[in-house]
């Protein structure tokens, strides 16, 4: 029985991105039984991972799950601090954002359609902390606070989860108060301005009520520079606190109260210029000649100079937090557990989303404000031959948004041709004032039992049933530079009427209110096999879903430029998974091998579709017909002795549309005229579009891209670590000296939803090195991260309105510093 909760691994074991450069002392525990060695899972590297599922101590290796778990300690000597950076030790997590709010998490290619964040959809990937759902994928980027570990489940985890996922999992757990007294504290600073701070202390308020409270604090220097402003962007600036209270009056109760509160308040996210493609648009009006004719030339046509010269106000000012209560009481044969949490995320951006130095776009900005609610009960069951868990999960929220976006003084002249095109009042003020909300509920009953038929044969059926409701308003209202709202953009309004024409071109009038709910039953069943002592071969198969989406930034619109009511809602996606694994340790445990071979094929994948207006729609959701991702993954960690341990972890993914024949044209396709195309089913159109890149101002109205890969996926990918120390004594400090490598790899992907020639990333390796001096209580160390200074790009956006213009953000460049840390 596999439950999220109860993973608690330590540090070495299969799929398991190892600490192998946080050693605390140079002691190895010999492999024991796991009710032996349960209270000291925790100390040294090279032991048997404990795990506690199904209520009782059991190893990691004998759980059939693929799962990837990083200790704190880890976490804190590689510099990999959010979720964001955890894809540099997990190779089959992708992460990628843009900001905050538009951040996607995949694990194995699968989770969030890639591209603008719709409130409508679900997360494919949760992200737990402490048992509480985060429903806001802007978690991903607040830094991590007093974290113990951090698992990847990695696969669908419904039967065993509150909310059901259909990819995989993040699950956090945070260090918990203790009745022994003990604190840490640690301090790092860098270059780039860099000064990181956590401090944490725990101990007995009374023989039954304990406290914990942790602070981090993080802020660093931006790392492009904005010609305009005089100043450096993309910073980061982080603050968290975490207060928790541990009630535990005997051993079969325990209540623990928890309140945290994270703000981060940084100028960004802005992005620099990287290449131009040609699209079908008139040559005369594509990006190259468009800057020509205003005098415009970026400040730097090389993406790693750093510079930009966005005119617009840049903020990701964002805040998250809540309170939760959690109780484990141990109720006849069995423990229920209830987790009762309320949580927000108050969100208030400015963006530049002409992504130049024009005034095309002068403000863009969709604040929103988020409460979710949750309740989750668990019972847990176990017995020599029979273990079962059963659970109740109820979810509500609510999200508002108040969106604005208005057009500049240089917008007419970038946007229209002929005689408008030289009258800026046309365009400039043109403002779109959206005011949406959503509201979700859900829940479901689930469970999972477990029958050990022999002492190496085990059946685990699992089953979830669940129901969830949407509903959601959306309102875009349109007002010219004069005030004057736009009521209509229909053709009788628009007919002879050449500016109320080109501003409808840019901003339209719109009303949605979509709802929907759905009923579904999933399951999953797994048969394990341990061969030997020390391997387990394991297969699964799951059936799952994922829950009905809205859309939730305005609906497309027809061919004769009505609104599409028909798009409000985007059907489940329907998930088949298939796994098989196999977990092995040898040579006395020091090494471990793990094998996983998994597809899932995908019916009516939640697609994200962006047609690259300014604001008609800025991406609305779509099915596509159906996606798959397969591919096999590898871990392998060895405690040689001692003094040294390294771990390689690899994956290789192949994700792909199957069928998907209808999706946006990519940039080389987009921006021309549909003279001819007459649509005549979802698939098929008659009329000749113009080739890739002649600019023959002719478009598709859609494209077939079965076959080719999903966006953001890297085909191959690779992790790995190594640590060697020797005993040292050191102004009469008893410790080690040490030196530690950690890199990581990933091949080429794409960064469009669909597949372009324009925003293809090149892969890349990075490398990192740390040598320090730790001791009982003690560790300072020296780091350098991407120590060759590789130049990569961790993300391209394509520029609104079809120009051809390509924008990105290059990755850190190399970074350096130094940690002090001190515990008692």
């Amino acid at each position: 029985m596999i439950a999220r909760y109860l993973l608690l691994a330590s540090v070495a074991g299969a799929s398991i991105i190892a600490s192998s450069a946080q050693a605390q002392d140079a002691s190895q525990t010999s492999p024991q039984s796991a009710a032996d060695s349960a209270e000291q899972a925790s100390s040294a590297r090279g032991e048997v991972i404990i795990v506690t599922a199904r209520r009782r101590a059991e190893t990691a290796q004998e759980v059939p799950l693929a799962i990837s778990v990083v200790r704190g300690d880890s976490i804190e000597a590689t510099g990999n601090f959010n979720v964001v950076k955890l894809q540099q030790l997990a190779p089959t997590l992708q992460v990628y954002t843009t900001n905050p709010r538009n951040t996607s998490v995949n694990i194995r290619g699968l989770g969030v359609p890639f591209g603008l964040t719709s409130d409508g959809f679900e997360q494919g990937v949760g992200i737990y902390v402490d048992d509480v759902y985060n429903s806001r994928v802007a978690a991903a980027t607040f830094d991590f606070l007093d974290v113990n570990q951090v698992e990847v489940l990695r696969g669908p985890q419904g039967t065993l989860y509150g909310k059901n996922t259909t990819a995989g999992a993040i699950n956090i757990t945070t260090n918990q108060p203790t009745f022994n007294f003990e604190g840490r504290a640690e301090l790092s600073v860098g270059n780039l301005g860099l000064k990181q701070a956590k401090a944490a202390v725990s101990g007995p308020l009374s023989d039954t009520i304990a406290a914990r409270i942790a602070i981090a604090s993080t802020s660093r220097r931006g790392t492009i520079y904005n010609v305009t402003s005089d100043r450096w962007i993309n910073e980061q600036d982080n603050l968290g606190i975490r207060g928790q209270l541990l009630f535990q009056p005997n051993d079969d109760f325990s209540l623990t109260l928890s309140g945290d509160y994270s703000r981060q308040n940084p100028e960004c996210c802005g992005t620099v210029f990287v290449r131009v493609g040609t699209t079908q648009r008139p040559l005369t009006r594509q990006y190259d000649a468009l800057a020509a004719a205003q005098g415009y030339v970026v400040p730097s046509r090389n993406p790693y100079d750093r510079l930009t010269d966005l005119d617009s106000e840049l903020n990701a000012g964002n805040k998250i937090g809540g309170v939760s209560a959690r109780i484990k009481w141990n109720v006849g044969p069995g423990t229920l557990t209830s987790v009762t949490a309320w949580r927000f995320w108050d969100w208030k951006p400015a963006n530049d989303r002409d992504f130049t130095g024009l005034p095309i776009v002068s403000l863009s900005q969709n604040p929103s404000q988020q409460d979710q609610y949750s309740q989750e009960f668990r019972y847990n069951y176990e017995s020599r031959k029979v273990d079962f868990v059963v659970g109740l999960f109820g979810f509500k929220q609510r999200i508002d948004t108040q969106g604005t976006e208005q057009q500049g003084a240089a917008a007419s002249k970038w946007n229209l041709t002929g005689a408008n095109a030289n009258n800026p009042s046309i365009l400039q003020g043109l403002t779109a004032t959206n005011t949406q909300w959503l509201k979700s509920e859900s829940a479901a009953l689930f469970g999972q039992l477990s029958w050990k038929v022999t002492d190496a044969l085990t059946i685990q059926p699992g089953a979830r049933l669940n129901y969830d409701k949407k509903s959601g308003f959306y309102q875009r209202v349109v007002t010219t530079g004069t005030g004057a709202v736009i009521t209509s953009c229909a053709p009788s309004a628009t007919a002879g009427n050449p500016v109320l024409t080109a501003q409808c071109g840019i901003y339209q009038p719109q009303v949605s209110a979509p709802s929907d709910s759905a009923w579904n039953f999933t399951y999953d069943f797994n048969v394990n096999y341990k061969i030997a002592p020390d391997i387990l071969a394991y297969a699964t198969y799951a059936k799952s879903f994922k829950t009905l989406g809205i859309n939730q930034n305005g609906l497309p619109l027809n061919s004769d430029n009505t609104v599409n009511y028909a798009a409000g809602t985007v059907k489940p996606e329907s998930v088949n998974h298939f796994e098989v694994g196999l977990k092995t340790q040898f040579w006395n445990r020091r090494a471990t091998f793990n094998l996983t071979a998994f597809r899932t094929e995908i019916k009516d994948f939640q697609a994200t579709v962006n047609g690259g207006q300014f604001g008609t729609t800025r991406g609305y959701l779509a099915n596509a017909d159906k996606v798959r991702s397969q591919g096999i993954e590898a871990d392998f960690k060895i405690v040689a002795s001692d003094r040294f341990t390294a771990y390689a972890n690899g994956a290789y993914t192949d994700a792909k549309y199957v069928k998907f024949c209808n999706a946006p044209p990519p940039p080389e396709l987009a921006g021309g005229s549909s003279t001819g195309i007459v649509v005549t089913d979802r698939c098929s159109y008659t009329g000749t579009p113009g080739p890739a890149a002649t600019a023959s101002q002719v478009s598709p109205p859609f494209v077939d891209i079965s076959g080719e890969r999903l966006p953001g996926v890297s085909k191959w990918a690779f992790s790995y670590g190594a640590e060697y120390n020797i005993p040292l004594t050191l102004l009469d400090k008893d410790g080690q000296l040490y030196v530690g490598v950690d890199g990581n790899y990933r091949s080429h992907w794409n960064s469009n939803a669909t597949p372009s020639i324009y925003t293809e990333v090149k892969g890349y390796a990075l490398t990192n090195f740390r040598a320090g001096f730790r001791g009982d209580g003690f560790d300072v160390f020296g780091w350098v991260r991407n120590a060759f200074d590789v130049n990569y790009i961790d993300n391209l956006q394509v520029a609104p309105g079809n120009t051809g213009l390509i924008a990105g953000t290059p990755g850190d460049p190399r970074t350096w510093g130094g940690t002090i840390k001190f515990s008692f």
